[in-house]
């Protein structure tokens, strides 16, 4: 559980520093360059997912509650449209003229799935964890950014090409599942 929750740390702590640590980013970016500033950040969040992978997959865990069956119909619904979220923050779509932050919207959303889906103290720890930060993140950012400019409506062959390639991911995830997390997505 240790090992988790260090990786639900680092993960925070590092995608924290720019909305409430900038003084920190700059002053690093000042001393050491935007590349190493991107490369130490990168190797952060990719030591952060190892210890949040493992750490999950070894860690003793207690159920705590049971959720009826119907909501995993509902739960794998909420999966595709996390993915088709996190999707639209990478190309242009008319999502983005809807939800200011289509990637951490579909953090919460995904992280909600999973908690329908697993009632269990090592999800409870990682996907609660991981659905409150995004949430304090979407308030951060929308303090820092101020006022919101909606994008341009994109054409529609760029947002059903978006939202091709998210569903391509969605099932190549979902087959990679058991090897990431140790247990079957379906």
């Amino acid at each position: 559980m240790k090992l988790l929750i260090g990786g639900l740390f680092i993960w925070s702590f590092v995608h924290l520093i720019p909305s409430v640590g900038l003084s920190v980013k700059k002053s690093f970016i000042n001393r050491f360059g935007d590349t190493i500033y991107s490369i130490v950040f990168s190797l952060l969040i990719v030591l952060s997912i190892i210890c949040m992978v493992f750490g999950w997959r070894s860690a003793s865990s207690v159920y705590l509650y049971t959720l009826p069956a119907i909501t995993e119909p509902i739960a794998s619904i909420l999966i595709i449209v996390a993915f088709l979220l996190f999707g639209a923050s990478m190309y242009p779509t008319r999502i983005k003229r809807f939800i200011r932050h289509p990637q951490l919207a579909s953090i919460v959303v995904w992280s909600s799935a999973h908690l329908l889906l697993n009632g269990d103290s090592r999800s409870l720890i990682l996907f609660g964890w991981l659905g409150c930060w995004a949430i304090l993140e979407i308030i951060l950012i929308n303090k820092r950014e101020g006022l919101w400019t909606k994008p341009e409506v994109p054409s529609w062959k760029r947002e059903i090409r978006g939202s091709l390639i998210s569903i391509a991911i969605f099932i190549a995830i979902l087959f990679l599942h058991p090897y990431i997390a140790g247990v079957p997505a379906i």
